[in-house]
């Protein structure tokens, strides 16, 4: 019996010794987690590994967002660019310029999604004439879809066929004065005869492509949200009280003259679209076009360039009409299409003044034509046509101010480029 108690006693005693053990265990295993996060705070912050993720977001999301945006090279097919320190448009200033050749048919090299602009599905009406096949060139080049509506009355599909089999280029032959339906992002409205001789030889077709074309075009860019981009002139201040003209001028029109179908046709067109912008809120943009030259012209257009350059290689005598004290201001077709490009791409409405301010009677440009083609060549002097502007001169300050936009090109420099357009068409009609 005591032993049985020693025993008894002995295990008693024992209990409380392994009892302990279990409590000790799990506040070290709390002990371990509760440190955790503190030790991997304390290695980051230790081994910089946090500063290093930090500055790599940030270098890696400055790139992004303030990398510029790529623009694919032009095609070598499009006009060559010429690079100037100054504003051109002095009829006397003359300075060696740089021809840079821009070689790619694919369209530039590929680049990253994130560094370009996406690329947009834009239709250009009346895209196969003059103006508007250098346009096309120029946006089909920084890689957007061109749709061209056309209804070669003065378009030329010579003009666009080196784009053919291009898989974002599209030519429909449709004529503007019936409607059309199209999903595009923009809309440049280009159709309408330009040059006397086309805009009289039917001037109710005239009329009605600049209020019923620009009205189904109007329409079409409130049904799909497009924003549309209105081709105006000059010929809206007529026969200017005021020189040079600033966009706040008015005109000086005759609305029953010969040459009314283009001149009030064009100032119903900015009517419209006007109305369009504050009563259906469509994006429009209105520029207002002086005299332009350049390749692919239509050599017989009437235009006092075209013709003057035309008579010159055909050994001709230029006409010129009235006295020729009358002016005019002459920009090259790539300057042109430039700010046209800025114009819709900026924020700002207009109507902006395009064109150059270097100002020519038409004995200074039959000169400089003299110069360019043919030293011997002739004038031959014959009665003004009816309404005929006296003063033709852009005040582009505006332009200069809200679009950065200025035109490059002189004179002399561009001439030379239209005339040898000019002379291999002329050669392949004789040949």
């Amino acid at each position: 019996m005591k032993q049985i108690h020693k025993q008894s006693s002995a295990n008693q005693h024992q209990i409380p010794t392994h009892s302990p053990t279990y409590p000790v265990k799990n506040a070290k295993q709390h002990s371990t987690r509760s440190s955790l996060p503190r030790s991997a705070a304390s290695y980051l912050l230790r081994e910089q590994r946090l500063l290093f993720v930090l500055v790599g977001a940030v270098i890696a999301s400055s790139f992004f967002l303030l990398h510029p945006y790529y623009h694919p090279p032009t095609p070598a097919a499009t006009l060559p660019f010429f690079r100037r320190s100054a504003v051109a448009g002095d009829s006397t200033a003359i300075s060696t310029s740089t021809v840079i050749g821009r070689t790619n048919p694919g369209g530039g090299r590929r680049v990253p999604v994130g560094l370009r602009k996406p690329p947009k599905r834009i239709v250009v009406t009346g895209g196969a004439g003059f103006v508007g096949s250098h346009l096309v060139d120029k946006l089909i080049a920084r890689g957007d879809s061109v749709i061209v509506i056309d209804n070669f009355f003065t378009g030329r599909k010579e003009n666009l066929v080196h784009l053919f089999g291009n898989p974002r280029f599209e030519l429909i032959r449709h004529d503007v004065i019936e409607p059309i339906l199209l999903e595009v992002d923009q809309i440049y409205h280009l159709a309408c005869p330009a040059s006397p001789v086309h805009y009289k030889y039917n001037p109710i077709k005239t009329i009605k492509t600049n209020v019923m074309g620009t009205l189904n075009m109007l329409g079409l860019a409130k049904r799909i949200g497009a924003r549309f981009l209105l081709t105006s002139t000059s010929e809206v201040y007529g026969d200017p009280l005021e020189h040079p003209q600033k966009e706040t001028y008015w005109g000086h029109v005759n609305p029953i003259g010969v040459r009314s179908c283009y001149d009030e046709g064009k100032r119903t067109a900015e009517t419209l679209t006007m109305d369009y912008h504050r009563g259906a809120e469509v994006e429009v943009r209105i520029a207002r076009i002086f005299n332009t030259y350049g390749p692919r012209m239509c050599i017989d257009d009437g235009r006092v360039v075209s013709n003057f350059v035309a008579q010159a290689l055909r050994r001709q005598p230029m006409t010129v009409y009235g006295d020729g004290k009358q002016t005019r201001s002459f920009q090259f077709v790539s300057d042109l299409v430039d700010g046209l490009v800025t114009l819709m791409e900026s924020e700002h409405i207009g109507p902006f003044n395009l064109g150059n301010p270097g100002e020519f009677t038409m004995l200074e440009l039959a000169e400089v034509v003299k110069e360019t083609v043919d030293p011997s060549a002739t004038i031959d002097f014959k009665p003004n046509t009816a309404d005929d502007p006296h003063m033709r001169k852009p005040d582009i300050t505006k332009a200069m101010e809200f679009l950065n936009w200025a035109p490059k090109i002189s004179l002399r420099e561009g001439l030379p480029l239209m005339v040898n357009d000019f002379r291999k068409r002329i050669l392949d009609e004789q040949k």
